[in-house]
């Protein structure tokens, strides 16, 4: 079965972000998202350590040690960005300032319900971060993560059993196979990877799912 690779996971994603679009990219997988932002939009990165302005992921050999993400990765800062204190970036994802952020997850519920900070499970390491204060704060919440687990438990679910982030915040999810959008009749597909069918996505996806018009891919 053919699927996106991370990268292309990315790149739909970015592909999604308006101009002018204050963007918050998780920790893992959704940093990747910087990497393939179009050139031709103005596109304001913020990092909850409390950087605005962030760049891509720099050159080999030009990191700058004190210029990291959230997940200690070394970024670059483009012209007329800042770093400031965290305490001022969580109130900006607190306060609603963010259009959209980008979280990874564990499980996501037909109603938006997020869970991505711990399975529960008694050896597993706790570490909801910031990702509380995204999932209430952003305007819009997008999810990246694989469609099924290595297990091969879809990622999607009629109600999360893990401890949740946040109740009814996610508006998309990109997984490896799909690009789906919660809306209040259901999961409504509105992209698959080519060479998919509907019939086969859903195969793998325990709950029910909306194939979108051609008009509403649009």
């Amino acid at each position: 079965m053919n699927k996106w690779t991370r990268d292309d996971m990315a790149r739909r994603v970015a592909q999604d972000i308006p101009e002018g679009a204050y963007v918050n990219l998780g920790i893992g997988l959704p940093t990747k998202v910087a990497n393939f932002l179009p050139k031709d939009r103005e596109i304001f990165l913020q990092s909850e350590n409390g950087l605005l302005g962030m760049g891509p992921a720099p050159a080999p050999g030009e990191e700058d040690p004190e210029l990291v993400n959230a997940g200690k990765e070394p970024v670059t800062l483009l012209d007329g960005g800042s770093f400031f204190h965290h305490g001022d970036s969580f109130a900006m994802m607190r306060g609603g300032h963010l259009d959209i952020c980008v979280l990874g997850a564990f499980q996501v519920s037909v109603r938006g319900d997020l869970a991505n900070w711990h399975t529960g499970a008694p050896d597993s390491i706790p570490a909801v971060g910031g990702a509380m204060d995204l999932a209430i704060g952003a305007k819009q919440v997008f999810v990246m993560t694989d469609h099924v687990t290595k297990q091969g438990e879809c990622k999607l679910v009629e109600h999360c059993t893990y401890p949740l982030t946040g109740v009814a915040c996610v508006s998309r999810i990109y997984t490896d196979l799909a690009v789906i959008d919660i809306t209040p009749r259901g999961l409504e597909v509105i992209d698959m990877v080519d060479g998919l069918t509907f019939k086969e996505l859903q195969d793998l996806t325990p709950v029910p799912l909306i194939q979108a018009s051609a008009a509403a891919k649009a």
